[in-house]
């Protein structure tokens, strides 16, 4: 552990928002204590892009054994990422598990180290549009977004000038543009896929996937060691060309160079201490997962960036007779309005006519047809909508998902052949504060610290969405002219399982049903601030990651400028 145990700024987590949070406070010239609660992964020794599927056991598949004994959950909730060779980077959930109330069934999918779940993301990168922070309170859906889009859109310009993100222009208001580098060209089925769609259903778009992958690196992401996708998509792996964003490829080292960043790994924090007098967080107190030595750590503010759901945990668990609920909790909305996003919709198709037609490379992307329920197309019989995620391959090849080897297999993928196209929906789930994870109040894990209990369900809104989701993507792929559609009956996946929680700590205008303020300020603790997803107050339907990276950069900066000023 770290000599020092005061700082300027403590942040929480290494990942998606606990990067951000410490590079923007590392470069304002504070000195920045990151605690990550897991190993420290070295590239050079940890990632297994480099290393082909036959140089590991089975193919690079975990044995079955040892799926049900340590990844009983991670491996069947996310099964195209988790390997035999990077296994590693997912939690063991014989060490890590938790607890489903009845009804629930819910999937935690993790992973403890340097950099979190942003180096097994994968990376489609949407800002979220302006009716996304207005709908709640036009439908008198829980409570009201105390910011507009017109509030981020600055700091969303900021962060991907940063990261670095592969996409066009489109001009969609519902949709807005990022700061793009060229985004990668969409195959020859795919563009015929986008111009019938879109000629048989005008209020619909066919787009390239937005993914967080330089194609034209800057200066400045040259200057951090990173370089341009290479197309190899072995992204799940790590990347030692550095050209997917990652805060081990990116923030973290931008906040290393400014010389304020102090980490610490293995450092798992129980709670945050509370100083009655004083109204502030006044330490952090940690226990080493390795010597299970403990150590409290003092800072002038701090940044829970654990994931929505852990740092929900840390303040249910930061008890005091101030807070005996849990830190910051006077609203008891902390681990409520638990929400995902929910798939187990679409179709897939056969395209004709393309069958002299190869790809090279593995792209990261392929197509996303951005939301039109209740945005280009009203009159729906649920509320909010979804978007599609997919893309096109030679069936030949189907992305490696055909069995085989040698020769034969080898060859089978140069032969023509037509071309399949799939597309998958993910739809936004409403909040609902009955949604929740809480302690149990006996279940300990070799820490001490109290297991999650997850009680979440969905309702009736996203069932009736994802009914139609599914008859829209078969219209969609006939009027293609797509054969042999396959379109299984709808499966809404489990929550968690796409990997986007969010809205345990949500942020709103009143102290009374909020945690948080517009500035991911506690309400009820002025110098704490929390900036992962559990922020949200409503889910939208993009991939969240951007989303949360914008409002950790303009937290830390309002922070910083409060120190600055002597307010905090």
């Amino acid at each position: 552990m770290a000599e020092a145990t005061e700082f300027d700024a403590i942040v929480v987590g290494s990942g998606m928002s606990g990067g951000m949070s410490a590079k923007e406070l590392c470069e304002r010239g504070l000195r920045v204590l990151v605690l990550e609660r897991g190993p420290e992964i070295v590239p050079a020794r940890d990632y297994s892009d480099n290393l082909a599927p036959w140089e590991s056991p089975n193919f690079d598949n975990i044995a079955e054994d040892e799926v049900k004994q340590r990844y009983f959950r991670q491996h069947p909730g996310a099964p195209y990422a988790v390997k035999e060779s990077n296994k590693d980077f997912w939690v063991r959930d014989d060490i890590h598990d938790y607890v489903e109330a009845e009804g629930t069934r819910y999937e935690w999918l993790r992973g403890y180290h340097t950099a979190g779940r942003s180096i097994m993301w994968s990376r489609q990168t949407y800002r979220l549009g302006p009716q996304d922070f207005e709908e709640n309170q036009r439908e008198g859906v829980a409570i009201d977004w105390p910011v507009r889009y017109g509030d981020i859109a600055p700091w969303y310009e900021k962060v991907e000038t940063f990261v670095g993100i592969a996409g066009e222009a489109e001009g969609l208001d519902h949709l807005p543009d990022s700061v793009f580098q060229p985004a990668f060209e969409l195959s020859a089925a795919e563009k015929a896929f986008k111009q019938r769609v879109e000629a048989a259903f005008p209020s619909r778009k066919v787009i390239a996937a937005r993914v967080a992958h330089l194609t034209d690196a800057t200066e400045e992401q040259r200057s951090l060691g990173r370089s341009n996708c290479q197309l190899r998509n072995r992204c799940h792996h790590g990347c030692t060309f550095r050209a997917y964003f990652s805060s081990l490829n990116a923030t973290l080292p931008a906040a290393e160079r400014t010389g304020n960043l102090t980490m610490v790994h293995n450092a798992i924090v129980q709670s945050l201490e509370y100083d009655p007098e004083t109204g502030r967080v006044s330490g952090v107190r940690v226990i080493d997962a390795e010597t299970s030595e403990t150590r409290t750590y003092t800072g002038r503010i701090v940044f829970l960036n654990a994931s929505a759901i852990a740092s929900a945990l840390i303040l249910l668990q930061s008890q005091s007779e101030s807070f005996p609920n849990g830190l910051a909790n006077r609203s008891d909305q902390v681990g409520r309005n638990l929400m995902d996003h929910v798939s187990g919709a679409g179709a897939v198709g056969i395209m004709r006519g393309f069958d002299d037609r190869k790809v090279f490379g593995r792209r990261p992307g392929g197509i996303y047809i951005p939301r039109y329920a209740n945005v280009t197309e009203n009159d729906k019989p649920y509320s909010r909508g979804f978007g599609y995620q997919g893309g096109a391959s030679p069936l030949g090849h189907a992305n490696g998902q055909i069995p085989g080897i040698g020769r034969e297999f080898k060859e089978s993928h140069r032969r023509p052949g037509p071309w399949r196209i799939s597309i998958g929906a993910f739809g936004e789930q409403l909040p609902n504060p009955d949604n929740r994870v809480t302690l149990h109040p006996t279940k300990r894990d070799r820490w001490g610290n109290p297991l999650a209990v997850f009680e979440v369900r969905y309702s009736r809104n996203e069932e009736i969405m994802l009914e139609e989701a599914r008859t829209d993507a078969i219209a969609m792929l006939e009027a293609a002219g797509c054969e042999q559609i396959a379109s299984s009956p709808v499966n809404l996946t489990n929550p968690g399982n796409r990997i986007h929680e969010m809205g345990s700590a949500r942020m709103g205008r009143d102290p009374a049903d909020s945690v948080l303020n517009g500035w991911c300020q506690a309400h009820d603790v002025p110098n704490l601030f929390i900036t992962d997803g559990a922020f949200m107050t409503s889910s939208a339907c993009q991939n969240p990651s951007l989303t949360y990276m914008a409002f950790s950069a303009r937290a830390a900066n309002y922070a910083a400028d409060l120190l600055a000023e002597g307010s905090l």
